[in-house]
């Protein structure tokens, strides 16, 4: 591995550093959220801002909270205290309202969770006809523009299984960006793939988050973390220890839980 104070001069564009397209304008807003598991506080007095156009990455060691955190703001997960707005509005509880605000903010997880008796093309299409009330021919356009732009519009009419588990996560890619949501939440995204495929899942986030999209991201992969982060969030036993730069955090990590933390991980 690479010193983390050096940067990887030989990266290709695509995987350096990007420029920030954040504004100063709120998107996502975590306000003092906090949510139990029964007697286990896995959010403790949350406050977290991410402003349109941001790359938010958390990160932190396994059982922090960091994928709790993630699906409370489309209300997977629900909070015990606190509140959470998306565009100045508050999450909704439940029925047509909550559906409409999970179409607004795109979500790929550890497991791509296509349907595996749709084709590709059908698995991205599905949501915008079904809930944006797009045509099927508007829908299919759009849909293999997609699957182009994420490298994989030439297996449109394969089914899952043929496809191997980095196409799969690009398909599910694709299908949140169908939505055309305001934001990305990715869950882990590449942790359930073979290492060879990481890197191809991984230059497709990076290409979102250079094209401006607004993303909050729970990853292990620490270059990306590096390279396309403008922020990054430690968490520990369900808080937010410390957040910075890529570059502050890396290389003048501030708390002695996130010096322990990096100290572990960078020195493999």
């Amino acid at each position: 591995m690479t010193d983390p104070e050096t940067p990887d001069a030989t990266a290709p564009p695509a995987r350096r550093r990007r420029a920030s397209s954040a504004t100063s304008e709120p998107l996502i807003v975590l306000d003092h959220v906090d949510k139990w598991f029964g007697q286990l506080h896995v959010l403790q007095d949350i406050e977290l801002t991410v402003h349109k156009g941001e790359v938010v990455v958390v990160i932190g060691p396994s059982g922090s909270g960091k994928s709790t955190l993630c699906r409370t703001i489309n209300r997977l997960e629900t909070i015990d205290q606190g509140r959470i707005t998306l565009d100045g509005q508050e999450l909704p509880q439940e029925g047509k309202a909550l559906a409409a605000l999970r179409s607004e903010v795109g979500m790929v997880f550890q497991s791509f969770n296509l349907f595996a008796h749709k084709t590709i093309l059908e698995n991205v299409t599905l949501g915008p006809i079904k809930v944006r009330g797009r045509s099927r021919a508007q829908a299919e356009e759009r849909g293999r523009e997609l699957l182009d732009r994420v490298g994989v519009g030439h297996q449109a009419d394969k089914y899952p299984a043929q496809l191997s588990g980095g196409q799969q996560q690009r398909v599910a890619i694709a299908r949140a960006l169908a939505m055309e949501p305001k934001a990305m939440l990715f869950d882990e995204p590449t942790s359930a793939l073979d290492p060879e495929m990481i890197s191809e899942v991984l230059d497709v986030m990076v290409d979102l988050a250079q094209q401006g999209m607004t993303m909050i991201v729970v990853t292990h992969e620490m270059g990306f973390a590096r390279t396309a982060a403008d922020r990054v969030v430690f968490m520990a036993d369900g808080a937010i220890v410390e957040e910075n730069t890529p570059e502050e955090f890396f290389t003048h990590p501030r708390s002695a839980r996130a010096q322990d933390f990096l100290g572990k991980i960078l020195t493999h």
